[in-house]
């Protein structure tokens, strides 16, 4: 099929997700063009049948913000149109769904019925999208869509409750390529280029906005490191780093912080963890804390949104409520004390990550594609 994907190309989840699906698909043999305003981050051009369509916005004084959803109908359109495209595929529903249902609109004018499907991901429901100003713009544009997808059932449950749905809406979870996490990357892993070899790695990877509490992160890391040798591993950009590097400071921890920015070798990094810190005030999906496991990394974590769907309590890690950085703490000694006991959450946590694989997940999406195509063909 030929497909269209939709997506903020930026380290967030659901830039990471579009594309890694996008390349999936090409794998599969679908023809796959990506729609946005910069290259996503992850997007190999080695695979064949992929392609990149930049939209441009040109600066016009009289906007104090450009009016980019305006310029990304207008590139779908186009993009549709000159490749005969069957399937818009839109993650992340600001501004993408309203674009999509605008592109649909003009498409039909041209004798195009070009269907468009809805992954919801997160913040773009429960905060930006509930917003006053934004909530019935979102509600009509989703209800607009042929198909609506979210990444958890926490999520799907929330979106109900925040807005008037009409449609159905499918779950299909985020999903792993286990390839890029090989058991022998750990026999290889050159822990020492970090830590001591009596020391235990913690790791936290995010953006770094409030709703990752990432004060928490190191006030968990400085209760761990009181009772076990450790090194933590501070992994992302965003507006709470300076928090995060503050909050170290005056535990007298920062010393034994690595603050490694952005990275595109989270694989490498998650070589060397073990434990990944995830006490996110909420969590769509969690796919970071799906990515540790891959790389057989257990998880603590709060027990807030979807997360209870992916890190299952006493076998991938361990779940407390949101803030309980002392009960946090405790299950992150318990697993780190025994080697025994790391290695058996260490195999339990690649094991269940299994169940995300792309190879199971995949089709659950080329499903929806075929029925909306045979549904146009009817």
């Amino acid at each position: 099929m030929r497909i269209g994907i939709v997506c903020y190309p930026t380290f967030g989840g659901s830039g990471v997700v579009a594309t890694e699906l996008g390349m999936a698909l090409a794998r599969k043999n679908h023809e796959v063009h990506f729609i946005t305003y910069n290259q996503p981050v992850r997007l190999d051009f080695i695979s064949s049948g992929l392609h990149f369509h930049q939209v441009q916005i040109k600066e016009y004084p009289l906007f104090e913000y450009q009016p980019y959803e305006l310029a990304l109908s207008a590139k779908m359109v186009e993009v549709v149109s000159k490749f005969n495209l069957e399937i818009l595929h839109v993650h992340y529903a600001i501004p993408h769904a309203y674009a999509a249902y605008m592109a649909k609109q003009m498409l039909k004018e041209q004798g195009i019925d070009i269907k468009v499907v809805t992954t919801l991901h997160g913040t773009d429901i429960t905060l930006v999208g509930s917003h006053p100003s934004y909530k019935k713009s979102v509600e009509f544009s989703v209800n607009q869509s042929d198909a609506v997808t979210t990444v958890s059932k926490s999520l799907k449950s929330q979106t109900l409750n925040l807005f008037d749905i009409k449609k159905e809406i499918h779950v299909i979870y985020n999903f792993i390529e286990l390839e890029k996490y090989p058991e022998k990357l750990h026999d290889e892993c050159q822990r020492i280029s970090i830590a001591k070899k009596d020391e235990r790695i913690l790791t936290h990877i995010s953006n770094f906005r409030p709703v990752k509490r990432t004060a928490d992160v190191v006030e968990i890391f400085y209760n761990v490191q009181k009772e076990i040798p450790s090194k933590l591993l501070l992994v992302g950009e965003g507006p709470d780093l300076q928090i995060a590097r503050l909050k170290a400071k005056e535990l007298g921890v920062y010393d034994s912080v690595l603050f490694l920015g952005n990275s595109v070798e989270l694989e490498k990094i998650l070589c060397y963890t073990d434990l990944f810190l995830l006490p996110s005030e909420t969590e769509s999906f969690g796919l970071v804390a799906l990515e540790a496991m891959a790389a057989k990394t257990p998880v603590i974590s709060s027990n807030s949104g979807g997360l209870p769907e992916v890190n299952v309590h006493g076998k991938t890690g361990f779940l407390s409520n949101v803030g309980d950085v002392m009960d946090m703490a405790k299950n992150a000694i318990y697993i780190l004390e025994d080697s025994e006991k790391l290695s058996k959450f260490k195999k339990n946590a690649r094991e269940h990550s299994k169940k995300f694989s792309i190879e199971e997940i995949l089709p659950f999406y080329e499903k929806i594609y075929k029925d909306l195509d045979a549904e146009r063909d009817k």
